[in-house]
């Protein structure tokens, strides 16, 4: 399909995408296949594939890619990014999360190290050519970061493209005392486009009109925005007497009253590091008009629960009632296109030239093509 959606790279002069873009199937299509496989996407924590041995099934992108990955950590105890697919007939290898010294598929009983190496298969004796490299685990390109992990099916760029300045930034944040919290974990969907959630969040401007309570704690005078790469992030600076870091003199942000770290990852990851901890939010597209939104919570001193983090939930509902909204009006034949807010919304004309940059480039690679097998 084509796509000719261009974004004029001069904020004080640029139109938004078209409405075209979040109301019909195929350019959802293209999005799966242009942006989101060819970006790093998270996989979860890494608690459980922590011991040699482990081994956790996880899901990229569920509703989605639904790429079938497994995490395997070798007696060694270096940890891999596997496809979770059978080499033989397509089954799904690994149901649940586990320890073992090999793959074993329980249909046909063929056998993988926990490097992803076929090492056994019955019936196969006279079969010419076999095993070749196509039989093995294909390995897929694997990151992790403050203990989370990270994949990509054909990555367009290296992870510390998108992150690095995340790590350069909060280089001071003791992102290992992190622990997951369950009882913040939250699913929500959303009757509309992805991109409309991405949006929302990646601009300020709406806050003192959609969120009352959070408006009351974060100096929206002082309200910044940091355009990196494959990132930007917002600053949120506390009025006087709400929460805030207690900032070393090492931070570049030392000083600062800030309540906030609002770190967007392209295209569909939000870390939101509070005094208390972390806010993992996802953002998973179920269809052009349907988005399900993932929060994980991660808490590093619960004692410090108030603030910006402190009512997750009244600001999740808010921005729901918006989105949904807007997704309603793009279906106006009276509307087409906006503008951007030169000093609120630069974030959301990044994000959207960097979707135009994704959307024209060539058709992902198969995965087949893209990652090398293991070693």
């Amino acid at each position: 399909m084509a796509f000719d959606f261009t974004i004029d790279p001069d904020v004080t002069q640029a139109r938004t995408l078209p409405s075209a873009f979040y109301l019909g199937p195929a350019l959802h299509a293209l999005t799966r296949e242009r942006v989101f496989a060819r970006t790093w996407q998270w996989l979860g924590d890494l608690g459980d594939v922590a011991a040699p041995g482990s081994l956790s099934p996880r899901a990229m992108l569920p509703g989605h890619l639904d790429e079938p990955l497994l995490l395997a950590r070798d007696a060694g105890g270096e940890l891999r990014c596997l496809s979770n697919v059978c080499t033989h007939r397509g089954n799904i290898l690994v149901g649940a999360s586990c320890r073992a010294e090999q793959i074993r598929c329980s249909y046909h009983s063929r056998r993988f190290d926990l490097a992803g190496r076929m090492t056994f298969m019955p019936g196969f004796e006279q079969a010419k050519n076999f095993p070749a490299p196509a039989d093995h685990l294909p390995r897929v390109p694997f990151a992790d970061f403050a203990g989370q992990a990270f994949a990509s099916l054909a990555p367009a760029a290296p992870f510390e493209s998108f992150v690095g300045g995340i790590r350069e930034r909060l280089a001071w944040m003791p992102f290992e005392e992190l622990r997951h919290d369950p009882a913040r974990d939250r699913d929500f969907e959303v009757a509309a486009h992805w991109a409309l959630y991405v949006e929302n969040y990646l601009e300020g401007l709406h806050i003192p009109f959609l969120h009352p309570a959070l408006n009351q704690v974060l100096d929206m005078d002082r309200y910044d925005y940091h355009l990196g790469r494959y990132a930007s992030l917002q600053l949120a600076l506390a009025r006087e007497g709400d929460a805030a870091f207690e900032l070393p003199p090492t931070s570049p942000d030392h000083g600062q009253r800030v309540a906030a770290y609002y770190w967007w990852v392209f295209p569909n990851l939000m870390l939101n590091f509070y005094p208390w901890g972390l806010s993992l939010n996802l953002v998973q597209p179920l269809a052009p008009d349907r988005t399900r939104v993932s929060f994980r919570g991660y808490v590093r001193d619960g004692r410090l629960a108030g603030g910006a983090g402190a009512a997750l939930d009244q600001v999740e509902q808010e921005d729901e009632a918006a989105v949904e909204a807007v997704q309603r009006g793009l279906r106006s034949r009276l509307y087409d296109r906006g503008r951007y807010s030169p000093s609120h919304e630069r974030g959301v004309h990044h994000f959207h030239r960097l979707l135009c940059e994704f959307l024209a480039a060539p058709s992902t690679p198969s995965l087949a093509s893209e990652c090398s097998t293991s070693s």
